[in-house]
């Protein structure tokens, strides 16, 4: 099994890095690890657990850190289901639901009610 580190950030709050297996969701691996997120259907039908891809991260051999790349939601994560509740834009913008994303990169998401504001009313709502 194949581990990531997803950095989960908040406007005004902790900034918290969490391993997330392959085999499971961010919402899942940050509830596992502690980390309060909003959630509501888990199913990708409403937008409680937006967040904003921020960027992607690469390790580098020389074990000081990472360097960030060119912003690909795509190649960041694949869904349990298609994420009925974005837009194509929005999913274009780096938006992706926590409840249902499979991380496959490490990367740096924002999170909270600064990025749910940002987001359209879910059309299943």
């Amino acid at each position: 099994m194949t581990d990531y580190d997803v950095t989960l950030e908040r406007t005004s709050g902790p900034t918290r890095t969490i391993g997330v297996s392959d085999d499971e969701t961010v919402l899942e691996a940050a509830q596992r690890a502690g980390v309060r997120l909003p959630s509501d259907c888990r199913s990708g039908t409403c937008i409680t657990c937006v967040g904003r891809l921020l960027a992607l991260e690469d390790d580098d051999e020389s074990g000081e850190g990472g360097t960030d790349q060119p912003l690909d939601a795509a190649a960041a994560f694949t869904y349990r289901r298609p994420p009925q509740a974005l837009t194509d834009d929005e999913r274009a913008d780096g938006y992706v639901l926590l409840c249902i994303a499979h991380p496959r990169a490490n990367c740096r998401i924002e999170v909270g009610p600064r990025v749910r504001a940002e987001v359209g009313d879910s059309p299943w709502a």
